[in-house]
């Protein structure tokens, strides 16, 4: 399907696509399935996929939760597959469920207020930049749910999608290799963590509940290790003493 266009049209009608739930679709049965609930404000159909359903489960049951479709796309030529399907399919886009925030990955048209106003988001942002390397990280605030977590790490799905192609030796790809990873870290400004760690006056506990909810965001990105996931697990104990 990659290399030949006359086998792509031929094997469009009978080519599987796998959920994370384990079911099995045509390119057609997928799109009808995906069509009313994954359509975003441009109209534009967003199919959702996973790389490794294991390390992205959170980001995955948040999307199920909303009542999305996750493909299984972790083989290692999927990469070119997607942009192959993105450049056949009309009106649709892959992004990998990873990638942002759910309301960001498949924007409708209702935002959700945030409790945080403009200025307590620019008073919280330093105290949250002051515990991530800034050549890394960058810090975004976000109205989420309540029920989201205080704080996600994503990676931008353009610069992951070309590091991934890179390193699959796609021609022109290989200056994206061997640029340094960088994720954004999201705070979720509906959070009542957040809140508290706003209204928090002593300044080395409002550092210390930030930098644990940040470790835990990274814990779950499998981004914590070393001497920082020590410190975590030490404090961790500390916190629950």
């Amino acid at each position: 399907m990659l290399s030949e266009d006359k086998f792509y049209d031929k094997a469009k009608t009978f080519a599987l696509l796998k959920t994370t739930e384990g079911k099995f679709y045509t390119l057609d049965e997928f799109a009808e399935k995906v069509k009313a609930t994954q359509t975003d404000k441009d109209n534009r159909v967003v199919y959702l996929y996973s790389s490794n359903a294991e390390e992205q489960h959170g980001f995955i049951e948040t999307a199920t939760a909303r009542g999305y479709q996750v493909l299984v796309m972790d083989s290692p030529i999927d990469p070119h597959f997607i942009n192959q399907l993105e450049s056949k399919l009309e009106n649709t886009s892959f992004v990998r469920v990873d990638a942002d925030t759910i309301d960001k990955l498949i924007k409708k048209d209702e935002a959700q207020p945030s409790k945080l106003s403009e200025e307590e988001q620019k008073k919280l942002q330093p105290v949250v930049e002051s515990i991530v390397t800034k050549e890394k990280f960058t810090v975004v605030f976000e109205s989420l749910s309540e029920k989201d977590a205080p704080m996600l790490i994503t990676k931008p799905e353009f610069m992951r999608r070309m590091k991934d192609m890179s390193a699959m030796g796609g021609g022109g790809m290989n200056f994206y290799g061997s640029m340094p990873d960088m994720h954004n870290l999201i705070v979720n400004s509906n959070h009542p963590l957040i809140s508290k760690i706003l209204n928090e006056k002593d300044e080395a506990k409002q550092k210390e509940l930030t930098k644990q909810a940040a470790d835990l965001a990274m814990l779950s990105q499998g981004l914590l290790k070393g001497e920082e996931l020590t410190k975590f697990i030490k404090r961790s104990v500390e916190l629950i003493d």
